[in-house]
């Protein structure tokens, strides 16, 4: 039990969380990973792939949840240059060799490593997002160069990751606006920022729609056009259509999803009995809630929005601990990214947003998503040892004058008295 203690660290309601998360992506990755296992003809190759990162992600929680929440401010140091360069590279790579999945270079190689920058990028703007905010604070709120600073950042990122994958691009954006809100920025800077990207959304939806897809295909960058403008068409066009009329080839992945939560029922079908997951192209990932619910029913998919919305509540409730912002703002940016990502898959799943590439935080089938979200969940942790340590040293700091009262108020008593103090000061500098 000392053992375990000494190595699970930290809040234990994220690890709770963090655990269920992961024995979910389990159970649910090797029933919706049927069609690797047709391709690669091994049974327990992909969930045994799965496992082994699961298994990796979590030394890495561990890894993380020992480092002093400080050094966190020297990662974007290295982390942001470096994921700038890697995204150049990746788009640049695409567009001269052509060299793309599914329509988008998202991804690169490196030793026989397949990895995601846009990832890299994500951790790096959600940090020195923090860490700005957390310098630029005075009493009226954050400072105007913070803001400008923010923005420079994250328009350069964004701007990288955008024309090829828009989904993610918007996502980064939306967190580092709300992380904004939180850290005072100016109202009336959010507003006017607000109503541009709103304008600018609508000007390029409509334009989206009034080109001809021949067109589209001529705009520099504009590769991914014809894609967006497809399932914006098949997002809004939802009326009725007569069952022997539908055309489930045409939109396989939304159709198939829509079946699985269809034909699912309170308790669902259980585990491994999915039928749509042969069906359903990256059920293990995009579509992975649908499977989820199809299985699991309706109790198992309000039971994972529980544990997301569960991990935003008790990341609040740390944040609130920290005598500092630079920890506050941190794990509250790195809450809103997993969660607000989480919203967007599972209200694709279920037909109330537009299909996008997101994949289900720590339940989705991945690699460098699954390790990057791992290093989020340690961090959080990093952070809830801190404001625990803070708990100790305040309440014994409440006890003091207590036995100061109870012993006298004789000069060796005082003194007695607080060299405890002194050493919870001491090992609360060392901690840091």
């Amino acid at each position: 039990m000392d053992l375990l203690r000494s190595i699970f660290k930290g809040d234990k309601v994220i690890w709770i969380i963090f655990l269920f998360l992961c024995l979910i992506s389990i159970i649910e990755v090797f029933s919706a990973a049927s069609t690797l296992t047709y391709k690669s003809g091994d049974h327990w190759g992909p969930i045994t792939q799965h496992s082994i990162l699961l298994m990796v992600g979590a030394v890495i929680v561990v890894l993380v949840h020992n480092i002093p929440y400080k050094w966190f401010q020297v990662f974007p140091v290295f982390l942001l240059p470096l994921s700038i360069g890697l995204l150049a590279f990746v788009m640049l790579m695409g567009v001269i060799t052509g060299d793309r999945v599914n329509g988008a270079a998202r991804w690169m190689t490196f030793m026989g490593i397949q990895f995601q920058p846009s990832e890299i990028a994500k951790m790096a703007v959600i940090i020195v997002t923090a860490f700005i905010l957390s310098k630029g604070q005075d009493e009226d709120g954050a400072s105007p160069k913070a803001f400008k600073r923010i923005m420079i950042i994250t328009c350069i990122v964004c701007g990288l990751i955008l024309p090829e994958n828009y989904s993610t691009g918007m996502l980064l954006f939306g967190t580092v606006y709300l992380m904004m809100f939180i850290g005072r920025i100016s109202a009336r800077k959010l507003l006017i920022l607000g109503g541009s990207i709103l304008a600018f959304v609508v000007v390029f939806v409509t334009f989206l729609l009034a080109t001809p897809n021949d067109t589209l295909e001529k705009v520099p960058m504009g590769h991914r056009f014809t894609t967006v403008k497809a399932r914006i068409t098949d997002f809004t066009n939802k009326g009725e259509v007569p069952a022997a009329k539908y055309d489930i080839d045409g939109d396989a992945q939304v159709a198939h999803a829509r079946i699985a939560v269809a034909t699912s029922n309170v308790i669902g079908k259980g585990p491994g009995n999915s039928v749509q997951r042969d069906f359903l192209s990256q059920a293990f990932s995009d579509f992975i809630y649908a499977i989820i619910i199809e299985e699991l029913g309706l109790v198992g998919g309000i039971a994972v929005v529980f544990l997301y919305i569960c991990l935003l509540v008790r990341v609040g409730r740390i944040a609130k601990k920290c005598d500092r912002t630079f920890p506050a703002f941190l794990i509250t940016g790195i809450a809103l990214l997993l969660v607000t990502q989480a919203l967007f898959n599972m209200m694709v799943a279920v037909g109330l947003a537009p299909v996008t590439g997101q994949p289900l935080p720590l339940i989705s089938k991945g690699g460098t998503s699954t390790f990057i979200n791992c290093a989020y969940i340690g961090m959080i942790l990093s952070v809830s040892r801190y404001t625990a340590r803070l708990e100790e040293q305040q309440e014994h700091d409440a006890q003091i004058p207590m036995q100061i009262e109870a012993t006298g108020e004789g000069n060796s008593d005082i003194q007695t008295a607080a060299e405890p103090t002194a050493k919870v000061l001491n090992s609360d500098a060392e901690f840091e």
